[in-house]
């Protein structure tokens, strides 16, 4: 189960920084910041709970790419941010990592 905790922070960090860039760019501020807020909150439980099981560098290093990753793929998709091969390569070499913190545990 702690594995699913991890995966759900990880998906929860994506939304702080999504809430934050939509605070900007909508009219709805103080709402997107505020999603931003519960965002982090529930991210950092999940945390909280899979590191109960889950060696903390693994836990923090696999949180952190799932957000990164997943905050970048949001920004290509609906933000025009850049999808060049160095951005994308980049982002492999971070799943390949998470690949391999998971299957050395």
């Amino acid at each position: 189960m702690s594995w699913v905790y991890l995966i759900l922070a990880g998906l929860f960090e994506i939304g702080w920084p999504l809430g934050l860039k939509l605070s900007q760019t909508t009219p709805h501020k103080y709402a997107y910041i505020s999603v931003a807020i519960v965002s982090m909150a529930i991210s950092g439980v999940f945390l909280w709970m899979a590191q109960k099981t889950i060696p903390i560098g693994t836990a923090y290093a696999i949180w952190t790419g799932i957000g990164a990753v997943g905050t970048l793929t949001i920004g290509i998709l609906f933000f025009q941010d850049s999808a060049s091969i160095w951005r994308l390569l980049s982002a492999l070499l971070i799943v390949v990592g998470i690949v391999g913190l998971k299957l050395a545990h």
